[in-house]
């Protein structure tokens, strides 16, 4: 039996679908006519508050006393620290886990603290009982992201009490899923590699004396070996993607999900579906798409004429896609800089020398010089790469699959979803329930035979 859905005939369907009304545009004036901020930006493309927040500040711009936005350079900041200085003072391989306890705990452990909670996380690697096996390896997915959210959900499953809603026990099962991600997801990438393309199956059981990162390395490496550098630089993406302010679109899907009351396994998902998106977590596979195709046609070379072509191509929807996007480049908040892809860079730069292929960072950093410098003169305001733009790179250094590069990327956001979800509970009891404005027809009913 065939899996097409059909209805005898789609052309049928297709035919519904022209004769009706109801899914012609609705025009932009009306937004401004009815003040509905169209995608949750107000005029001047900033974000519509919709909630308050003590786990993370997004910094991308400041107002001046008309209230007009004042480009800046960005900073991030997890719980009152800025996440450059969180960089630069982490602990050995293990920022990440520290990162993890100040979202959930909302200050930075001393040592003991972050002893036990070390140990709190790596009690947790295992995977349940057969879970494996009947979970991901009997039933693998070609979209490693799908399998992330059906393996959480599996997870409720086995937890003593997964609908409870108090804010220990969701913190409880907070951690359990963070310690229990990275494995899911390179389990998960092998399942796929092996059933669908008959390549070796490789299982690595977590290492309770290694950090998060030294494990995903150490899971998805078939001698299991890495080096330092390798470490640091994947510790430190982790920290970096940990979190990003309660309005980005994952963490308000988990936090709108969780206002119903449903469990953290569900939510969870949600965010899972949300941050699988090409215009969220997803963006960082367009970027190493579009870097792959520029690399093969310059083959590294940083002349400027000609990535200068390259980018008024981009632009001019004349090249990669035809989509006239710059992947990698702008951002919603940030206007003058992203502190996430500051930091990245200069990790890509001291993996790239320890690898021996600085020529590759050159080229990264000569193409971003390019595209700033093409969009100021085009537009007559400044752009900045974003995170998507080095991450790629970096995950290509350090040999992750592509089919890896969105699941990463929820293996660090969940400790913020958690987070969110936690803070949530605390402080509001509401359901989230915004408003829409109805702008089509009131009708009169009209009986079938008379139709």
């Amino acid at each position: 039996m065939s899996s097409k859905l059909n209805f005898h005939d789609d052309n049928i369907l297709a035919r519904f679908f022209g004769k009706s009304s109801n899914f012609t545009d609705i025009p932009n004036p009306l937004f401004k006519e009815y003040n509905v901020k169209k995608g949750l930006r107000n005029e001047d493309g900033t974000g519509v508050r919709i909630g308050l927040t003590k786990v993370c500040d997004v910094i991308g711009y400041t107002r001046d006393e008309a209230g007009n936005v004042v480009p800046c350079e960005g900073d991030l900041i997890y719980r009152g620290y800025s996440i450059r200085d969180l960089l630069k003072n982490r602990q050995k391989h293990c920022g990440f886990e520290e990162t993890i306890f100040l979202l959930l705990f909302g200050y930075l452990p001393d040592r003991t603290e972050f002893i036990n909670f070390r140990k709190c996380l790596s009690d947790r690697y295992d995977l349940p009982q057969d879970f494996l096996t009947n979970d991901i390896l009997r039933t693998p997915s070609r979209n490693l992201m799908n399998k992330l959210q059906s393996c959480t959900i599996s997870l409720y499953n086995y937890a003593p009490d997964p609908d409870a809603q108090d804010t220990y026990q969701t913190l409880l099962k907070g951690i359990d899923l963070v310690a229990k991600f990275p494995s899911i997801g390179c389990y998960s990438y092998f399942a796929k590699m092996h059933h669908f393309y008959r390549q070796s199956l490789i299982i690595h059981y977590p290492r309770p004396e290694y950090s998060i990162a030294e494990n995903i390395l150490y899971m998805l490496r078939t001698d299991g070996k890495f080096t330092e550098q390798e470490a640091s630089v994947l510790d430190a993406i982790l920290m970096i993607h940990a979190e990003h302010g309660g309005g980005n679109n994952s963490t308000f899907t988990n936090v709108v999900m969780g206002s119903t009351g449903t469990d953290l396994y569900s939510a969870v998902c949600g965010s899972i579906g949300s941050l699988k998106g090409p215009k969220h977590g997803g963006a960082n596979i367009s970027v190493e798409k579009m870097m792959q195709q520029i690399i093969a046609d310059t083959h590294y070379a940083c002349d400027e004429a000609l990535l200068r072509s390259i980018v008024e191509r981009i632009l001019d929807k004349d090249y990669f896609d035809n989509s006239g996007l710059i992947y990698g480049f702008g951002h919603a908040v940030y206007t003058l800089s992203d502190p996430r892809c500051e930091l990245l860079r200069t990790l890509c730069q001291r993996l790239a020398d320890e690898q021996g292929c600085p020529e590759r960072y050159e080229f990264y950093a000569k193409f971003e010089s390019v595209v700033k410098q093409v969009v100021s003169e085009r537009r007559g305001k400044p752009i900045c790469a974003n995170v998507d733009y080095y991450s790629g790179f970096a995950y290509n250094m350090l040999g992750i699959p592509e089919d890896l590069f969105t699941p990463l990327f929820a293996i660090a956001r969940i400790a913020g979803w958690v987070a969110h979800n936690v803070e949530n509970k605390m402080y509001d009891g509401k359901i989230m329930r915004p408003a829409t404005k109805y702008i089509g027809d009131h009708l009169h009913y009209v009986p079938m035979k008379l139709r």
